[in-house]
């Protein structure tokens, strides 16, 4: 049992970050917790970058875009969310198998599409580039999304509260944010950003990083 001072700062304490998961606050957390966990996603990539090429510079200007990236979708999620509960109430598996279909048919597609757009736009490319860019990776982007957030999602709307959701996912998808971290700056030939101070030198290359059995291609 804890002591009753300890209860007593459990309890002050819960009264700071509650309001953070309810009413006005929750679409500015989890507009706040997208742009953090894509910016802490990519600081890991580059970390990886890092130690398999001592050499490369840091770029923080490409951590500060995918921090923009993932704020500007903060409000989609939040909202989109909202949506999907009002439109389909209750925590039934048939309900909640129902919310992971639409999510991955309709939301999954549209935020790949948003940010390699997005972070294309920030690297100084049109966004006809960074459509070309997505449409080029799409089936690998989208291979790896199935891969990962049905089952992730069937625990979102079967187990947890709404106000929660985002949250979660956010929580979730810091791997998948270092992945698309990588998708987006892997060295194949596609727009990369134009050049800045704490941009890598034009003759870094980025190692290729592994792809998951799950997306091997079957013969």
């Amino acid at each position: 049992m804890l002591p009753q001072r300890g209860r007593e700062l459990l309890v002050r304490l819960s009264g700071y970050w509650k309001p953070l998961f309810n009413g006005k606050f929750l679409l500015v957390t989890n507009t706040v917790s997208c742009g953090a966990m894509l910016a802490v996603g990519d600081t890991i990539q580059q970390a990886r970058e890092s130690r398999k090429n001592p050499g490369r510079r840091w770029d923080w200007t490409r951590t500060g875009r995918m921090l923009a990236i993932g704020c500007s979708m903060g409000p989609f999620m939040h909202y989109w969310y909202m949506w999907l509960d009002r439109v389909y109430v209750g925590k039934a598996l048939k309900t909640a198998s129902k919310k992971v279909l639409i999510d991955q048919l309709v939301a999954s597609p549209t935020l790949g599409g948003w940010y390699f757009v997005g972070m294309g736009v920030l690297e100084g490319h049109t966004m006809k580039e960074g459509w070309e860019e997505f449409m080029s990776k799409f089936w690998e982007f989208y291979k790896a999304d199935w891969c990962v957030w049905p089952p992730a999602q069937m625990i979102n709307f079967y187990f947890l509260p709404a106000n929660l959701r985002v949250i979660y996912v956010n929580v979730i998808t810091l791997g998948w944010d270092t992945y698309l971290s990588y998708l987006k700056h892997r060295k194949d030939g596609k727009p990369e950003a134009l050049p800045t101070d704490s941009s890598s030198s034009p003759g870094d290359q980025e190692p290729d990083t592994p792809v998951p059995k799950c997306l091997e291609e079957t013969p």
